[in-house]
């Protein structure tokens, strides 16, 4: 397949601001929270006014920042007295997130809104085969968009410098240089990051981020992943994508896990398990959305194991806030699904296993698909868009 080659766009902004200085703390506060008024831009930034208007009245002219409702046209400066924004859909980024099984991709704005989606199946793990269908989704999504300015990939596993996955077990890879891979294939700037640190990352941005500077993320799924962000910083290490908390014991006598360990996290939390559990009792084989609806419906043995896995999906999140202090736990991943059918138990767990003059704990629940995931991956590439990273 040949590169995709970006096309211009009439109302793309020339480009980010140098990523040093007031100027670009300015743009990257109005991305994130605006549209703000000047009043409170300057009071943010601890500005005067004076000192405002003459950083932004380039960022204006340049169109990179605009008046709220005005015509984004290039030049305008506009009256002082309405809010600074910026322009959405001056960039559009593609994020996507590979599974053992499939590619998920998401097209979305500079504010990180979804404009479109697209899927794929996966026919095998061979790195080419997989960078051909990534690149096939990159074009389905393009289509979409005047330009995309940069691609962000997201797995499970760990990468090193946003360009090599080192180890990703669903995808059986080591030391895969897939930014360049994905540079070559698409002809689009790449940047490749873990899916659970991608998600956070959105989150922070442009997620719970807006309201809280330190909250907890715990997705379940295929496995169990934890993010935390602290005083406004994504915490990560070299550990991150090896799984650490799916193995947290939270049940003593649960089943148990692939590696032995009973009553972990990964045994009560993920959807292969409660899968696995469920087909056992009902003597049948299911899917993990048979067992949530014949849980909603009353079946004793389907209800029985979900319930059980949302007590332990409370104590996990109880844990979270006990030992990171957040107050704020954003529940994703594509067996979420769980907290509409048995949100209450996972509720009253978390509860109990707080002390009683502690903070409550807000848990903001996410939609249950890949859509969440990706756009995880476009937010990266947002990200190192206008950070020039």
């Amino acid at each position: 397949m040949p590169p995709i080659q970006p096309t211009p766009s009439a109302h793309r902004a020339t480009g980010w601001v140098e990523p040093e200085g007031t100027a670009h703390a300015v743009a990257l506060e109005v991305l994130l929270a605006g549209p703000l008024s000047r009043a409170e831009l300057a009071r943010r930034m601890n500005l005067s006014q004076a000192s405002l208007s003459r950083l932004t009245k380039p960022l204006l002219a340049g169109g990179l920042l605009v008046e709220a409702g005005a015509d984004p046209g290039p030049g305008r400066v506009g009256r002082p007295g309405r809010p600074l924004d910026v322009v959405p859909d001056s960039h559009h980024f593609v994020g996507v997130k590979i599974t053992g099984t499939d590619v998920h991709g998401v097209l979305t704005t500079l504010r990180c809104e979804e404009v479109a989606r697209a899927d794929a199946p996966l026919a095998g793990h061979d790195v080419a085969d997989v960078v051909a269908t990534v690149a096939s989704v990159v074009a389905r999504l393009a289509e979409h968009a005047p330009a995309v300015t940069g691609l962000g990939l997201s797995v499970g596993g760990r990468v090193r410098d946003g360009r090599v996955v080192q180890d990703a077990m669903f995808l059986e890879w080591d030391e895969v240089h897939l930014a360049d891979e994905l540079e070559r294939a698409t002809g689009f700037p790449a940047v490749v990051g873990n899916d659970l640190a991608a998600l956070a990352q959105a989150e922070l941005w442009f997620g719970a981020g807006r309201g809280w500077d330190t909250f907890a993320v715990l997705t379940i799924g295929a496995g169990v992943g934890f993010g935390l962000v602290a005083e406004r910083r994504v915490i990560t290490s070299d550990d991150a994508g090896v799984g650490l908390v799916g193995h947290i014991p939270l049940e003593p006598g649960g089943p148990q896990c692939p590696l032995g360990h009973r009553g972990c996290a990964s045994a009560m939390l993920a959807t292969s398990s409660v899968v696995a559990q469920a087909s056992v009792g009902l003597g049948r084989l299911v899917t993990y959305e048979d067992v949530l609806r014949l849980a909603a419906d009353g079946d004793p043995v389907a209800r029985s194991v979900v319930r059980g896995s949302a007590a332990a999906l409370g104590r996990l999140a109880a844990l979270a806030a006990n030992l990171t202090f957040a107050s704020t736990i954003v529940l994703a991943g594509e067996g979420v699904g769980l907290m509409a059918v048995a949100g209450d138990v996972a509720r009253a767990e978390l509860d109990a296993h707080r002390h009683p003059a502690a903070s409550p704990v807000e848990l903001l629940v996410r939609d249950a698909d890949f859509s969440e995931w990706a756009r995880g991956a476009a937010a990266v590439a947002i990200q190192s868009y206008v950070l020039s990273r």
